[in-house]
């Protein structure tokens, strides 16, 4: 879907009560990938213990029940593309996508099913699942004490997410995890556990069967406005910028650079366009949410229009690399030390 059309659909929906919007899985694009995924628990041998379905705000599983949590605005092409233009990033998008996270959330699930979580062996692999949950997490990028199965180094989140990310590389079909995680000592003691363990309880009923649902889509009454405006950033977080983009855009470090007759563009059309993609990039290698760095761009763009930069369009490719490399810069400060400058 073309950005004026988003802009268009956003602006019809706005307003409206996201329970109004008519949204159920039944019918959509969701549909099919959920079938396949009820086949792919069935050919991972668990039968025992089946997830019920649901739209919802986000990804995830009441703690204590075996309901699966659904995003709403995957149940809809233009909510998913007003969803991208808001954040910068879209959590399963695609049926590959959605079944990586479909594995991910049934972790849980067979976690609280089976309240692995209270287990000895479960603990001393993962960890309490008492310890705090925190949404700002500061991942240690390319730790072989965890495996990489969703983006943002997931797995070093909490104990929980750890677990939900081993049982999804153990069950991700096709996958050879031992020879994925071989030379990884701890990683892959941790999917041998969930291979042991899923293997004990391949005849065994769950414990816990509660699928009550937590925020339904047919409950939730507020608009697509106010839920987007709980994703915004506080802008006294931003950094300043004004001299990293006079390096990029001022001084290209080589006489040529300087005098090239090629022409000038904007350079804040440069950065909005990196926004279509960088977000979630930089999110899959540093753990910087895509929703912050979408107004991070957004800073660099306004004060690059303050500051009239251009450059050379012969000269893209540089400024791309060298925007690129400041972003991500900022996303790892921001990451390992709360701020995005020292």
């Amino acid at each position: 879907m073309e950005p004026q059309t988003a802009t268009f659909q956003e602006a019809r929906l706005g307003d409206r009560p996201i329970r109004d919007l008519g949204l159920t899985i039944a019918g959509t694009p969701l549909e099919p990938v959920i079938a396949e995924f009820e086949r792919e628990l069935e050919a991972a041998g668990i039968r025992r213990v089946r997830p019920r379905f649901y739209l919802s705000t986000e990804w995830g599983v009441p703690f204590g029940t075996v309901a699966i949590a659904i995003p709403f605005y995957l149940a809809r092409e233009d909510l998913t593309a007003i969803h991208a233009e808001r954040t910068g990033h879209v959590e399963g998008l695609g049926r590959r996508d959605l079944l990586r996270y479909l594995r991910h959330e049934m972790g849980h699930v067979v976690n609280y099913a089976y309240k692995l979580y209270e287990r000895e062996g479960w603990v001393r692999q993962f960890g309490p699942i008492t310890r705090p949950y925190r949404e700002e997490y500061r991942p240690e990028p390319f730790s072989r004490r965890y495996v990489r199965h969703l983006p943002g180094w997931y797995a070093q989140k909490h104990p929980d997410e750890d677990w939900a990310e081993t049982f999804a590389v153990w069950m991700t079909p096709g996958l050879d995890w031992r020879a994925e995680y071989a030379g990884w000592p701890e990683a892959l003691a941790k999917l041998e556990y969930c291979d042991r363990v899923m293997a004990e309880l391949r005849d065994a009923d769950p414990l816990v069967t509660d699928d009550e649902l937590d925020e339904d889509v047919s409950e939730i009454p507020y608009t697509l406005d106010q839920y987007y405006r709980g994703w915004e950033i506080d802008p006294g977080e931003l950094p300043p910028v004004d001299g990293s983009l006079r390096a990029i855009f001022e001084d290209w470090g080589r006489p040529e650079d300087l005098s090239t007759d090629a022409p000038r563009r904007p350079a804040s059309e440069l950065i909005r366009r990196l926004a279509r993609d960088l977000p979630a990039d930089v999110y899959r290698w540093t753990g910087h949410f895509p929703e912050r760095t979408r107004v991070l761009l957004r800073h660099l763009a306004e004060r690059a229009d303050a500051l009239e930069q251009v450059y050379p369009q012969d000269r893209e490719t540089p400024a791309i690399i060298a925007l690129t490399t400041l972003v991500t810069a900022l996303a790892m400060n921001h990451v390992h030390r709360g701020s995005y400058i020292a």
